[in-house]
Parts: structure tokens; C-alpha cells; sequence
């Protein structure tokens, strides 16, 4: 589980979240407390694709992003190989007590992953990106963090970067967030992504009004279930273009535990939802030179962690994801991503509590409404110290 506080941090071994963690205390400035964390991994990636390849810096090579798995009408295999260490990580914050005992809270954190800057040519540098930025105060959250949309405990222990790729709800973004009991609420920056005439996804950034979400979070001895609502407003303004269209979703995830052992669990289902699952494996509507038509979608996962022993222990995965493409719309929309899906299974070991070596196997295929195909098969090795 990954929580917002600074007293605990939840990370997922040689996955997005590894390792349950403290921060490592750093010092205190009066009434302040100065904490940091991260992580360093390194990954080593083989990966053979069915039909082509992926050019050197795409960001399918790093991880597994299910929209870039490639098709083609004829099958022509490839296979590449990439080592980095590009998802390495680092945040700092702070937590001050306040004169009527509430406390304060900030927390930055960066990585290296998925950002422009840097080649493999002589000294591998990365520009580094924000993944979150937020200060908290009596329930309120200012800032960039996860979305309340998303249920982040749910993750997976994977070696990928993300596990369940085409299957989970995975958004970060500007938001103002407001906790009180088992329920939060949240309005969060929007953003739409259109297929347009040409077949091209156009992202927008002209819509009247946030996002909104709400989430119910229920919490026992066997685990955790946890259900999210999200409204927003899909908008295509451009030329003479001026349309609108909304978007609903919702998604159901949990947790359920069998001692050491746990399965987790994830099903979103909404119309629109583009960008929030999937990794944008599908935009959020189509343009037909007049009108916005909203996609709709279904996704989930479902993972079951196994010990073996103290030290090894398996994740076995299954991710899937599937668009109701509008028939009538297909000869403007081209050949978008009909469905998605994919397995896994690794093998983690972890000698000392914060360094774990892994092996991942995945096996992932991509489909399209003109029936055309593509598969990924991946190898995984990765070396991650937690501090």
C-alpha cells in the first residue's frame, strides 16, 4: 500500500512500489521534520516482438506500453535488447507540527523514466521529471499526486514499471484533493485526447471545468476494497470545431489477504475514459468532422503474490483491456487498438529487506479493429536497492 504521509512509505519490489519502507530521517529544522527516500534499479530488458520492432528511445523499449506494441499485416519478428537505469528515484519531505497540533505536510519526488533529454551514445544522462509535488493540511491536498481516480495499494509487485499496464487506471496530474473519513473527493486537471479525420490523436486543453472524482476507501483484518466515480468533460475547440462530450467511469479494487499471501484486483468500466487507463491505449473520443464521440472501454486486472519464503516470492498476473469501437466511425478513427491483453510471472529475491533481485517473463498481444495483430514477448532482470 502507498500512502501519502511520512511516517510509513509502501513501495512494490522491483516494480513502480517495491519494499515496505520507512523514509530515512534526514534532520529537523525546529518544528519541522526533514525526511528522504528512493530507490536505485537497474533493469535489464529483452523483448521479441511478433510484427517489427520499436525505434531506439521509444518508450515501449523501457516498459510496457500497450498501445506501441507493433502490428502489421506480415509477421516478421525482432528482437532488441536495452539495459537502464532510468527508473531510479529520489523525494524529499517535510513534515511540520503546527501550534494547534495539526500538521503540515510536503513531499517532491523525481525520477528519470519517460522523460526527453539524454541518448545511450557516451554517458546515458537523463533529464530528470516530476512525478509528484503536493502539500497536505487538515485533509486538504494541493499539488501533483495520484489520481483519486486510481487506487495505487492495488499495484502489483512487478518488475515492469507499471505490471498491469493495459489493465489499471494510471494518472498523476495537478489536483486539490479533500480526505474525510473513508471518502475523498477531488477535482483534477483536464486533458482530452481526440482521434480526429486523419487518424491523428489530438490532445486538447480547452475544457470549462475540471475533473472530478470521488472514491469510497473500506479498509478490514482481510483487506482492502476500495470504488471510484469520475466525471469530467471531453473537448475538441479547434478551427471551427467547438464540441463537447462527457465522460464516466467506474472502478472497483481491492485487496484480499491469505496470511503472507495476497490477490489483487482491479475492473474499470466507463465511456470516454481515454488517457486514465490503459496508459491512453485508446483515446477518449472521436472527431467525425461534426460531432465528439465518446469511447467506451472495459479493463481490469487480477494478481495473486505467493511467498515461498522469507526471502523469494512470485507474482502471477493478468491484464486485460478492450474498446467499443463505433463501427460507423472506423473509416475516421483508422485502425485503433481493439483489444489488449497480457500475463506474468516473476520470481523476486530479497537476501536483506530493501535490496531484491528479480526475473519477470511477460507475455503481452495487441489487437485492432482491422484484425491485425501483434506480440510481445519480454524477459526481465532487475537489481533494486530501496533507501
Amino acid at each position: 500500500m502507498t500512502t501519502f504521509g511520512y511516517t510509513t512509505k509502501t513501495t512494490i519490489a522491483a516494480s513502480i512500489f517495491s519494499v515496505l519502507s520507512a523514509p530515512s530521517f534526514a534532520a529537523s529544522i525546529g518544528q519541522t521534520d526533514i525526511n528522504y527516500g528512493g530507490y536505485i534499479k537497474l533493469d535489464a530488458i529483452w523483448s521479441d516482438f511478433s510484427d517489427g520492432t520499436l525505434g531506439s528511445g521509444n518508450i515501449g523499449r523501457d516498459f510496457y506500453v500497450p498501445g506501441t506494441t507493433p502490428v502489421s499485416a506480415t509477421s516478421s519478428e525482432d528482437a532488441v535488447f536495452d539495459m537502464h537505469a532510468r527508473q531510479s528515484r529520489f523525494n524529499l519531505a517535510t513534515t511540520t507540527k503546527l501550534d494547534d497540533g495539526s500538521d503540515i505536510k510536503t513531499k517532491i519526488e523525481l525520477d528519470f523514466i519517460a522523460s526527453i533529454g539524454g541518448n545511450e551514445r557516451v554517458t546515458n544522462s537523463y533529464s530528470p521529471r516530476l512525478r509528484q509535488a503536493y502539500v497536505s493540511y487538515k485533509g486538504w491536498t494541493f499539488g501533483q499526486a495520484w489520481s483519486n481516480f486510481q487506487n495505487v495499494s492495488a499495484l502489483p509487485e512487478t518488475l515492469d514499471f507499471v505490471g498491469p499496464a493495459e489493465g489499471t487506471v494510471f494518472v498523476r496530474q495537478a489536483m486539490v484533493k479533500y480526505d474525510v473519513g473513508s471518502w475523498s473527493f477531488s477535482a483534477e486537471n483536464p486533458e482530452s485526447t481526440v482521434t480526429t479525420a486523419d487518424n491523428a490523436r489530438v490532445v486538447t486543453d480547452d475544457a470549462s471545468m475540471p475533473d472530478f472524482t470521488a472514491r469510497y476507501t473500506y479498509n478490514a483484518d482481510w483487506g482492502q476494497f476500495v470504488i471510484a466515480a469520475l466525471a469530467r468533460q471531453l473537448t475538441y475547440k479547434l478551427g471551427a470545431a467547438d464540441e463537447t462530450e462527457t465522460s464516466l467511469g467506474i472502478s472497483a479494487s481491492g485487496r484480499i489477504n491469505f496470511g503472507k499471501n495476497n490477490l489483487k484486483f482491479m475492473l474499470t468500466q466507463g465511456q470516454g475514459l481515454g488517457r486514465y487507463v490503459g496508459l491512453n491505449v485508446a483515446n477518449g473520443a472521436v472527431y467525425d468532422g461534426s460531432n465528439l464521440h465518446a469511447i467506451d472501454s472495459t479493463s481490469g486486472f487480477i494478481g495473486y503474490q505467493h511467498h515461498w519464503n522469507d526471502e523469494l516470492r512470485s507474482t502471477f498476473l493478468y491484464s486485460f483491456f478492450s474498446a467499443d469501437n463505433d463501427d460507423n466511425l472506423l473509416s475516421i478513427s483508422g485502425n485503433p487498438t481493439k483489444s489488449s491483453q497480457s500475463f506474468s510471472a516473476n520470481l523476486l529475491y530479497s537476501p536483506v529487506k530493501k535490496l531484491t533481485f528479480g526475473v519477470e517473463y511477460k507475455v503481452a498481444t495487441r489487437d485492432t479493429e482491422a484484425n491485425l495483430d501483434g506480440d510481445l514477448n519480454r524477459l526481465q532482470l532487475s537489481a533494486k536497492y530501496v533507501f
